[in-house]
């Protein structure tokens, strides 16, 4: 077996559709408070200005500044998934662009995850992407990196295969197993927050929501 450093492994199985399908209508913040409120990525930028981003984590750990296995990844991409990028948090040369946004794209990449930096930002507006910076400096392609293993992204540790929800709020992940008992938790938490809602319209100086904190 390959020692850490260079090893790739086989991309994991999408997410189902029933299960993408189910948390398009979900919105991040529902998760994030169904997972004790500490549990997500923190300080990536959103890029793109339309679009929620579902998916299923393809990841690649890769030196900073440089790319030459987030090619050797492109391959393996499959439909439904995200390609999840750890550069190390380094942001003195993007590691994607608008020529692998492209590519990934044509094989059925909805997403990019990328804790690093990414140039031609114009070209991200109608594609789910969240990086830490933009800079217009290339990446170098000498290696060495790794697909399919976990991965360190803005503080969350993702494993192939989790899923991806990001929204105008930020990013979540979560193994595909907790899928069903976080969308029966958020399903519940939506519709409390309607009858909070419902009461502050009702105008009433009493409010239920409010009183047990107080």
């Amino acid at each position: 077996m390959s020692l850490p450093g260079q090893r790739i492994f086989p991309a994991a199985q999408p997410a189902s559709n029933d299960v993408i399908q189910a948390l398009q209508s979900v919105v991040t913040p529902h998760l994030s408070d169904n997972m004790a409120r500490h549990i997500g990525i923190k300080g990536l930028k959103r890029y793109n200005t339309t679009g929620k981003l579902v998916g299923t984590a393809l990841t690649v750990k890769t030196r900073p500044g440089d790319n030459l296995f987030i090619y050797k990844a492109l391959p393996l991409i499959q439909p439904g998934h995200v390609l999840v990028i750890d550069a190390q948090g380094d942001t003195n040369n993007a590691v994607i662009g608008e020529l692998i946004k492209l590519y990934a794209q044509s094989r059925g990449c909805v997403g990019f995850i990328v804790d690093g930096a990414i140039r031609d930002v114009a070209s991200f507006t109608d594609v789910p992407c969240y990086a830490r910076d933009v800079i217009h400096c290339g990446p170098y392609k000498s290696g060495p990196g790794e697909i399919n293993v976990p991965v360190s992204i803005g503080g969350q540790i993702i494993e192939p295969g989790d899923i991806i929800v990001a929204d105008e709020d930020g990013v979540v992940s979560f193994p595909q197993a907790h899928a069903e008992e976080l969308l029966r938790l958020a399903t519940r938490h939506a519709a409390i927050e309607e009858d909070v809602k419902a009461e502050i319209a009702s105008g009433a100086k009493s409010q239920s929501w409010l009183d047990k904190y107080l």
